[in-house]
C-alpha cells in the first residue's frame, strides 16, 4: 500500500461525472457540497465524504460548498460549526467564500412549501407524531389517510401561515406532502415537511417557530445552490425518489443524487448519537478524546491529514456496506509518520544504569540521526554520561536464550553510543531490581567495536542528569470487539485498557522546545504526539499515536492458533 495522494482512484461516481461532462450536462459544470448537520463533531466517516466531495470538485475544476444543514435548533450549536470548519481546513480543503447554511434558505423553503400547497400537493395535518407513525402502515400493509388530508387549498394556506405566525403549540400541527399512503416506498406516504418548534435558532433567533424536516430542506437547498451532483451515503437511497419528487413538482433545478456506502471501521462506532453517549456518560474526556474516531480526536492523537486522505483513497467507494479493518487506517498513519516524524529517545518505564568505569562528571555529545527516511532532517546532539535510564523491559535477571537485550554478564549496544555489559544488579528490600551496574567499552563509540565483535541487542536510553520528565498516555482501541455497533449495548464492549497513563517517563532534552501537536517516533516504542490540550512548557504530555507494529493483529493470530490447537 503506497501513497496515492496525487493519483485519485477510479470509482463509479468519478465515472458518472466523467460521462456527464462528455455529454455536456450541467453546462460542463461540477458543483458538489459537503452538508454536515452541526449537532456533533465530525468523525472519520465524514472524512471520506469530505475527500470525495471536495476532491471531485477540484479534479473537475468545479466548486464544493460547505453547507450546514441547521434545521434542528434543539441539537445544533455554534461550537459544532466552529469544530467542523476547523476539521475541514485541517484535512486540507478550502471552501473559500462558499459557506452556506440551510437557515439561509428558510424563507425560500417556506415559499416552496406554499407553492406545493397551492398545487394541492401538501396539507396541514392535526395528527400527533405517534398517530402519524401509526397511520403510516408497514412494508406489507398500506397506510391510512389522515382525516385532514382533504382540507381545501385555502384552509391549508391559512393554517400554514398561522403555524408560521406562532399561533399553535409544539406538535399541534405539521405540514405534510400529499403523495400516496399506499406507496411501496414508505418515504412516499405523506412525509412531514414542517413541524412546529418554539425554540431559538443559533442563527435566526426567534424569527421562526416552524422548521423544515431534512428530506424537505435537503433537495431544495441543493437546488438553490445549483448543485450538480448531490453525493450521499447509502441510507439515503430509499429517500432519493422523494428527493426527486419534490424537485420535479416544484419544477426547479434538479441535481442528481448519487449514493455510496458509508465508512464502517472495525473496533469503532460511527453514530453521532453513540459518540455523544460516550461523551455524556464520561467514558471519554470529550469529543476530542484521542480514543474517539472524531477528526478532532484523531488530530489530537497525532494522525496526519495526509494519512487520512490516503486512507480514504485506498479504501475507495462501494455501493454496498462493508467493514474496513482499522489495521488499514493504522498502516496509512505509520506509512506517513515513518517519512515525516523525527526520531527521538524516550524511556517510559525507567531503570537506572550506572556505568562504573565511565569518568565521573564527564558528558559527551553524541550525534543522532533525526530521520533516516529524510536526509534533510539532519542530526542532533544527545548527551551521554555515567548514569543513564533504559527500559525496565530491556533487562531480565534470568533471560531466555533468545532474549537479545540486557542480562547479567550480557553485552548490548546503546543506540549512537557504546557497548555496555551488565556486571551486577541492585535490588530493594522487596527484591525488585532498582539499578544495574555496568561497564562500557570506550573503543566502541558510535556502536561498533574495533575488534569486529557483534552484539544482537540495541537499546535506547537517556542520560539521567539531562533527561526531561514527561507523562505518556498509551492509547489503544476504545472497543474490544470488532463490531461494537452490532451489540445490544455497545458500551459493554468498551476496552478497559484503552488508556494507560505513565508518569515519571524520561525523554531526551531536545524535546524541551517541542511544540504541541508535533509528531515524533520514540525509537523502538512507537509514534507519539505532544498533546495540544494538556501539555505546557513545564509539563510534557505525549499521546501514543500508533505502535510501531500492529500488536492487535499479532494477538488475534495467537488466539486463532491457540483455538486451532485446542480443537
Amino acid at each position: 500500500m503506497s501513497s496515492t495522494e496525487n493519483k485519485p482512484t477510479a470509482n463509479f461516481i468519478r465515472n458518472i461525472i466523467e460521462n456527464d461532462l462528455k455529454e455536456g450536462k450541467n453546462e460542463g459544470k461540477v458543483v458538489t457540497r459537503f452538508p454536515p448537520e452541526p449537532n456533533g463533531f465530525l468523525h472519520i466517516g465524514h472524512a471520506k465524504s469530505i475527500c470525495l466531495n471536495f476532491g471531485l470538485a477540484t479534479e473537475n475544476s468545479g466548486k464544493c460548498n460547505l453547507r450546514f444543514d441547521d434545521t434542528n435548533p434543539i441539537k445544533e450549536e455554534q461550537m459544532y460549526i466552529d469544530a467542523i470548519k476547523e476539521d475541514v481546513t485541517w484535512l486540507g480543503f478550502d471552501w473559500g467564500e462558499r459557506e452556506f447554511y440551510a437557515s439561509d434558505y428558510f424563507e425560500q423553503l417556506f415559499e416552496f412549501a406554499v407553492n406545493l400547497i397551492k398545487a394541492g400537493k401538501a396539507y396541514v395535518d392535526d395528527l400527533a407524531a405517534e398517530e402519524i407513525r401509526a397511520h403510516r402502515g408497514t412494508l406489507t400493509e398500506p397506510g391510512m389517510e389522515s382525516p385532514h388530508r382533504s382540507r381545501s387549498v385555502e384552509e391549508n394556506l391559512i393554517l400554514f401561515y398561522k403555524m408560521k405566525a406562532g399561533e399553535f403549540k409544539d406538535g399541534e400541527k405539521v405540514l405534510r406532502a400529499k403523495i400516496d399512503m399506499a406507496a411501496a416506498n414508505l418515504n412516499f406516504r405523506d412525509p412531514v415537511m414542517y413541524r412546529i418548534l418554539h425554540a431559538a435558532h443559533h442563527r435566526t433567533g426567534d424569527a421562526w417557530c416552524i422548521y423544515p424536516m431534512y428530506d424537505w430542506a435537503h433537495g431544495q437547498s441543493d437546488s438553490i445552490e445549483s448543485i450538480t451532483h448531490s453525493i450521499c451515503t447509502l441510507e439515503f437511497e430509499d429517500h432519493r425518489p422523494l428527493y426527486d419528487w419534490f424537485l420535479d413538482n416544484l419544477d426547479i433545478h434538479h441535481p442528481q443524487q448519487i449514493e455510496f456506502a458509508r465508512l464502517n471501521l472495525s473496533y469503532t462506532v460511527m453514530s453521532k448519537r453513540k459518540l455523544l453517549q460516550l461523551v455524556e456518560d464520561g467514558h471519554v474526556s470529550g469529543w476530542d478524546d484521542p480514543r474517539m474516531p472524531t477528526l478532532a480526536g484523531l488530530r489530537r492523537r497525532g494522525f496526519t491529514p495526509e494519512s487520512l486522505r490516503n486512507f480514504c483513497d485506498i479504501i475507495g467507494l462501494a455501493k454496498r456496506d462493508s467493514m474496513v479493518d482499522v489495521v488499514m487506517l493504522e498502516h496509512c498513519v505509520r506509512e506517513h509518520l515513518n517519512k515525516c516524524a523525527n526520531r527521538v529517545m524516550a524511556v517510559l518505564r525507567p531503570l537506572k544504569v550506572v556505568i562504573e568505569n565511565y569518568p565521573d562528571g564527564q558528558v559527551e555529545e553524541l550525534e543522532a540521526i533525526n530521520n533516516p527516511e529524510d536526509e534533510s532532517a539532519g542530526t542532533r546532539k544527545v548527551p551521554f554520561a555515567k548514569v543513564l535510564y533504559i527500559e525496565q523491559d530491556d533487562f531480565l535477571e534470568d533471560p531466555p536464550r533468545k532474549f537479545f537485550r540486557l542480562g547479567p554478564g550480557r553485552e548490548v549496544r546503546l543506540r549512537y553510543a557504546y557497548f555496555i555489559t551488565c556486571q551486577s544488579v541492585v535490588k530493594d528490600d522487596a527484591g525488585n531490581v532498582t539499578e544495574l551496574r555496568c561497564t562500557y567499552d570506550p573503543e566502541s563509540r558510535g556502536g561498533s567495536a574495533p575488534d569486529g565483535r557483534k552484539v544482537k541487542g540495541t537499546l535506547h536510553w537517556v542520560s539521567a542528569a539531562h533527561a526531561l520528565e514527561a507523562e505518556v498516555r498509551l492509547y489503544d482501541r476504545l472497543f474490544q470487539t470488532r463490531n461494537p455497533a452490532a451489540e445490544e449495548d455497545f458500551r459493554t464492549c468498551l476496552n478497559p485498557k484503552s488508556l494507560e497513563t505513565l508518569t515519571g517517563c524520561k525523554v531526551e532534552p531536545s524535546l524541551k522546545t517541542t511544540k504541541p501537536g508535533s509528531r515524533l517516533q520514540f525509537e523502538r516504542l512507537g509514534y507519539f504526539c505532544l498533546d495540544t490540550k494538556d501539555a505546557t512548557s513545564e509539563a510534557l504530555v505525549f499521546n501514543r499515536t500508533v505502535p510501531l507494529r500492529d500488536s492487535w493483529a499479532r494477538m488475534e493470530k495467537q488466539q486463532k492458533n491457540m483455538a486451532g490447537k485446542s480443537s
